[in-house]
């Protein structure tokens, strides 16, 4: 785990006193297999449930009970057969207790403990699903559909989540900037072998084993390509040409799934055209002036608008746009300069 015991002991606890009464469920992922059971994707925690435990094994589930103040570890402790491939591993409840929780319960308890919950008329709270699995897993215990999961979803669970999470301490700083510093390798490496003939997927394929050779993974497919228009350009086998530009888009994520993301341009000739540079001047002018905007208290969309209307203006100088600048973002190009937001 990478905080101690008292910091989950803590985020539950603010977790239950924001939820107030109920049942909060929060499911770790399984092993998702790669083209037969036993041989499986490499296995990702589930974000949320990882906060409030930190535990990493595939299999588990949290159960807090606001009303009575019980907590639950969920998960079954492998067997002589399992030792065979992984070696000894802690039991459940070692793990329960590494994170500070007093009770453990298997994987087929689960249901049961549910549809008693239920039957009594208590609330259970879940985060939306994005797995198909959990889905049918959500489906079997409490009889919904997963077409109707997401509405069906605890909207204050949803919210109480995000506002813990979005609060970082020290400790998570600086494992997002232990992520930040191999992202910095990844795209510096990129950049080094932005040369005409080198592929598209060669570059990728070099990066992503930097972030494997630290112990983690690329924090989403990385975006190598001279295609930038594209949304989400995936290295292809074509060499890179003269003349052109390369995006790269990536980032790590370290082994406790915290997060890089950078954008980068890079003229494969070494040295941009006058008409890249001059585009490529306003990138970073935008960039400089959303420093200058953010501070607390100032709104998100303020500063995204701040710098539509900067672009637009700059856009306007090299004569790629005409017009209004304000009537220009109102009738959406801050759409179409920055589709994710700023």
């Amino acid at each position: 785990m990478l905080f101690d015991k008292q910091t989950y002991i803590e985020r539950r606890r603010l977790l239950k006193e924001r939820i107030g009464s109920g049942i909060i469920l929060l499911m770790g992922n399984n092993d998702s297999p790669a083209n037969y059971p036993s041989n499986v994707y490499r296995f990702r925690q589930d974000s949320s449930f990882l906060y409030f435990y930190g535990q990493h094994r595939e299999g588990m589930a949290g159960i807090i009970d606001v009303d009575n103040n019980q907590e639950y570890l969920v998960g079954d402790d492998i067997d002589i057969d399992d030792i065979v491939w992984f070696g000894s591993v802690d039991s459940v409840a070692d793990m329960a207790a590494e994170c500070g929780v007093a009770k453990t319960l298997p994987m087929r308890g689960l249901p049961e403990f549910l549809k008693k919950a239920k039957a009594s008329g208590r609330r259970i709270h879940f985060l939306p699903p994005y797995r198909h699995d959990h889905m049918i897993q959500l489906m079997d215990m409490l009889g919904i559909h997963p077409s109707q999961q997401r509405e069906a979803a605890s909207v204050e669970l949803i919210k109480a989540v995000i506002d813990q999470r979005a609060v970082k301490t020290q400790g998570e700083i600086e494992e997002i900037e232990r992520a930040c510093a191999i992202g910095y390798e990844m795209h510096t490496t990129a950049m080094k072998m932005c040369r005409e003939g080198v592929t598209e997927q060669e570059i990728a394929g070099r990066i992503s084993g930097i972030a494997s050779s630290y112990g983690c993974m690329e924090s989403f497919p990385s975006i190598v390509t001279m295609h930038g228009e594209i949304m989400h350009g995936y290295p292809s086998p074509r060499p890179l040409e003269a003349g052109r530009l390369l995006l790269c888009d990536a980032g790590a994520e370290t082994n406790e799934n915290y997060c890089s993301d950078n954008t980068r341009t890079t003229p494969i000739s070494g040295t941009f055209t006058q008409r890249q540079r001059e585009i490529y001047s306003i990138v970073e002018a935008c960039h400089d002036h959303a420093l200058t905007l953010a501070a607390p208290g100032v709104k998100w969309w303020d500063v995204h608008f701040g710098v539509c209307r900067l672009m637009t203006e700059r856009l306007k100088e090299l004569g790629l746009m005409k017009g209004d600048t304000e009537e220009a973002v109102r009738a959406g190009a801050h759409a179409m300069f920055l589709p994710h937001g700023l």
